[in-house]
């Protein structure tokens, strides 16, 4: 095969991904950022808010399911403290604390990049709540820039779950974000999840999209 011939075939299988994906109108999906925030068990939330306490709803946010709570808590380390940092519900099996990697630095906390839901290697930090302290051993990471799909979105888009993508977000700093998880359930909707220090990387604005790049 000439390099011509080459050429073609990598055409057709270019434009043939592209029909693909337009085949089904929008190519895009919304990209939202996400502040530092703390996911709770049942244990955490009384230790912290008092016995009995229920996580409130303030917002329900682009998940099925998931709202930010009306509760608030300090993250400290021996380097500095952060304030009014949001609770996440529903209640969760573990204690899992999302940063940005600029917080992380500025509290002195080694963590991870990892997706939500995989401790390993995770960071300390203690939690103070109105009501009580915990000392969350292994529980910081930074989360890793996802996509959340559907199984229908997946198909429509030809990717598959846990399958690696690059996501090309227009605006003012347009830029390309390397090693984005898609993650596929039938419990969520379309939407990919960045960090603030991502999000002041490209300019993200409240109605930013993003594309895969072939």
């Amino acid at each position: 095969m000439n390099r011509q011939e080459l050429e073609a075939v990598i055409r057709r299988v270019v434009e043939q991904y592209q029909d693909n994906l337009t085949g089904s109108g929008d190519l895009s999906f919304p990209v939202e950022a996400s502040a530092n925030h703390v996911h709770l068990t049942r244990e955490a939330v009384e230790t912290l808010f008092g016995a009995g306490t229920e996580l409130t709803c303030d917002r329900q946010l682009s998940q099925p399911g998931e709202f930010l709570s009306g509760q608030r808590l300090r993250l400290a380390t021996a380097k500095g403290e952060l304030g009014r940092v949001a609770v996440l519900g529903p209640e969760r099996s573990a204690v899992q604390v999302e940063m940005s990697l600029t917080d992380l630095r500025r509290l002195g906390i080694k963590a991870p990049v990892n997706l939500s839901g995989n401790l390993s290697g995770a960071g300390d930090i203690c939690l103070i709540g109105p009501e009580g302290a915990l000392w969350a051993k292994g529980c910081v990471i930074a989360a890793r820039a996802h996509i959340h799909m559907r199984p229908e979105d997946a198909a429509r888009f030809g990717v598959t779950d846990r399958q690696e993508v690059k996501v090309r977000v227009e605006g003012e700093r347009t830029v390309v974000f390397e090693h984005v998880i898609v993650r596929v359930s039938d419990r969520f909707a379309l939407a990919m999840h960045i960090d603030f220090d991502e999000a002041n990387a490209c300019c993200l604005g409240k109605n930013s999209r993003g594309t895969i790049v072939p």
